[in-house]
């Protein structure tokens, strides 16, 4: 998705598609975070 949004953003150099893709990011960086932090507690839990 991040693919096709910035080469939209190349061709056409709209900022509500920069901005698009900056929100894309912060929601997918923020959903690995998640993520990782669920996974480090089950880890925890089994080690103990």
């Amino acid at each position: 998705m991040l693919d096709l949004t910035w080469k939209v953003f190349s061709k056409t150099g709209n900022v509500d598609t920069y901005l698009l893709i900056k929100e894309l990011e912060r929601d997918s960086d923020e959903q690995f975070g998640q993520e990782d932090v669920e996974m480090g507690g089950e880890q925890d839990a089994h080690t103990h």
